[in-house]
């Protein structure tokens, strides 16, 4: 059969700075799912999307199209109302795995398909991965049965939904494309609005430890995402949130699992709570949820935990199994006296990273103990030789690499410096 395009054209046209029509843009996410537009194509595609943009119509229908490539959630079997949230990534972000059994034990449905970590930013599989026994992988009657059963699933998003997608994704990322806003936003709304839930909080990362490090760009990104969320009739609000110091007192897989039920715990550390609470709020109101109790209530009574742990156990996990640790460890401590004054949030995922709690290339397999606790934070006080990081990992060879990284991440005054952080919510986008 022949083909109604050229992508020779499409991407000529795109080249130019010229606006891709809506037949062409069906037929090259078509094309390019079923292997009729090669690679090399559309690696210059994409390079011309990066360099030239596209508009919110283009931008919308592509969307679309990477949705069209595969199958589509259906959760009316559910009696509950579906919400879910998407953070953009960061340090020590361990949000999904309190806030999903939270929002259900509050009285929403949250079925949360989510990804694996690449780079410095963790992924919340790996992260509950470490739990003895849990799996990711759920057909879609199974991922029905425990988002009926316990108002909450994580897991995998399975390989029909927006085919496209996960090939474009690898595309991007070995062809420095990876920061285009319109295939940003494409990428990950394709699949959350593909997920079929009814509305859906963004979680917008900015600072030096997140993928969008400028807040302008974030915010450009956010009100791009919630567009096509409302497009796609899905309710979407965006916050964008602080990440130029990582969240909580850990980076790593199993060390998060940790810190996440400490939460559940009604403890934890106080950054992880607010975020936790305030994103379970938001997603209750813009799923028009009338809570069975307050978010903040449900941490302090064991309500969430209850949820927690049995979403666990409805995925082959152990709740109450012991953690995977590390085989070796070494204390870093503070070099001088005073106040702290800055903390950088990607030096600190790189050496989690580098560490072993993080991949390189797609498939590779990730440490489940290895990471970095975190000692002291901005603003608070520290005294020469008192500890500021306990790295983490299965190989001693991996230190020298994550303590060069380390250098410099931290910053010690004792002249009454004023410490600069951002606010924990910089901003919230809704239409």
């Amino acid at each position: 059969m022949a083909e109604a395009f050229a992508a020779v054209e499409i991407i000529a046209a795109k080249r130019d700075k010229g606006e891709l029509t809506d037949p062409q843009i069906d037929w090259v996410i078509d094309a390019y799912t079923r292997g009729a537009v090669a690679e090399e194509q559309m690696s210059a595609l994409l390079m011309a999307i990066l360099l030239n943009g596209m508009n919110s119509r283009e931008i919308s229908r592509w969307t679309d199209a990477m949705i069209r490539s595969g199958e589509r959630m259906e959760w009316s079997a559910v009696k509950r109302t579906t919400v879910d949230k998407h953070s953009t990534g960061g340090v020590g972000d361990k949000i999904t795995l309190p806030l999903a059994p939270l929002v259900a034990a509050c009285g929403g449905a949250v079925p949360q398909l989510s990804g694996r970590g690449l780079g410095h930013t963790g992924g919340t599989l790996d992260k509950l991965e470490s739990i003895p026994g849990w799996r990711a992988s759920l057909s879609n009657e199974e991922m029905l049965k425990v988002l009926q059963d316990c108002g909450a699933v994580i897991c995998a998003a399975g390989a029909g939904l927006a085919p496209a997608d996960k090939k474009l994704y690898a595309l991007r990322d070995v062809t420095a494309t990876v920061e285009a806003i319109p295939l940003i936003a494409s990428s990950i709304m394709s699949k959350k609005i593909a997920e079929g839930t009814s509305a859906l909080i963004l979680d917008v990362k900015t600072g030096n430890g997140a993928f969008m490090s400028d807040p302008l760009k974030a915010r450009e990104l956010a009100q791009v995402m919630v567009e096509l969320g409302e497009r796609a009739g899905v309710k979407t609000r965006a916050l964008i949130t602080a990440m130029d110091v990582p969240l909580g007192l850990t980076a790593g897989n199993a060390l998060e699992v940790r810190e996440s039920v400490e939460v559940l715990a009604g403890g934890g550390p106080s950054d992880v709570v607010e975020l936790t609470v305030l994103l379970a709020r938001e997603m209750l109101d813009a799923g028009k949820i009338k809570p069975l109790m307050d978010p903040a209530d449900a941490l302090m009574n064991g309500a969430a935990m209850d949820h927690w742990r049995r979403m666990i156990l409805a995925q082959g996990g152990d709740p109450d199994a012991a953690l995977p640790v590390a085989k070796e460890k070494i204390v870093v401590n503070a070099e001088s006296s005073g106040e702290i004054i800055e903390m950088n949030a990607m030096k600190v995922g790189v050496s989690a990273w580098r560490l072993g709690a993080g991949r390189s290339r797609q498939g590779e397999k990730v440490q489940a103990g290895a990471g970095i606790e975190i000692h002291a934070k901005p603003g608070q006080e520290i005294k020469a030789g008192q500890p500021l990081f306990t790295l983490h990992t299965d190989e001693a060879a991996r230190f020298e690499r994550a303590l060069e990284v380390l250098d410099g991440a931290v910053r010690i005054s004792s002249t009454g410096e004023k410490v600069e952080r951002l606010p924990l919510i910089l901003e919230k986008i809704e239409r």
